[in-house]
């Protein structure tokens, strides 16, 4: 099965968080507040079969060269239709239209973000001057990237991944 990949919509907004929630209650995605989601819905892209959305992903840029890839998931009952790998497609050549040179991800599914080029990473991959700057973002995404204490200890048991461009 092929479905459609999308830039998101606020229309989409309420897919997108059901979807969240059946992983968020499995502790395979870490929740997000509903006003994050519309704030940050340019940065997603949707999934769609026969005008339901099935699927996400998001790609936030966390710096010049750097990107994080975030809440990519699809519908239980369309895993293994290689949906999630046409969104992460889609997350990957955006990222290049953008500039981007390095992607990161925190994830369950090493496997899946593998076969995209991520190898796990210990320690953040920036220069101590830009590791300064990103220290004063507010988004629990650039303190995940840092491997900050604040957001230790990882209860979730999540693995950090980088992938070069």
């Amino acid at each position: 099965m092929s479905a459609t990949i999308r830039s998101a919509r606020t229309s989409d907004i309420k897919a997108i968080r059901k979807i969240i929630d059946t992983y968020s209650l499995q502790r395979r995605l870490l929740s997000k507040e509903t006003v994050m989601l519309y704030e940050d819905v340019q940065e997603f892209f949707v999934a769609e079969n026969n005008g339901e959305v099935i699927g996400c992903g998001a790609l936030h840029v966390l710096w010049e060269d750097l990107g994080e890839v975030r809440t990519v998931a699809v519908n239980e009952e369309y895993r293994g239709q290689k949906i999630g790998h046409e969104i992460m497609n889609a997350i990957i050549e955006r990222a290049k239209e953008l500039g981007l040179k390095r992607l990161f991800c925190l994830t369950f599914e090493t496997e899946f973000f593998g076969k995209h080029g991520f190898k796990e990473i210990q320690g953040a991959p920036v220069e101590p001057e830009v590791y300064q700057q990103l220290l004063r973002s507010y988004d629990e995404g650039i303190a995940e990237f840092l491997d900050l204490e604040s957001v230790k200890p990882n209860t979730l048991g999540n693995t950090r991944m980088l992938k070069i461009l």
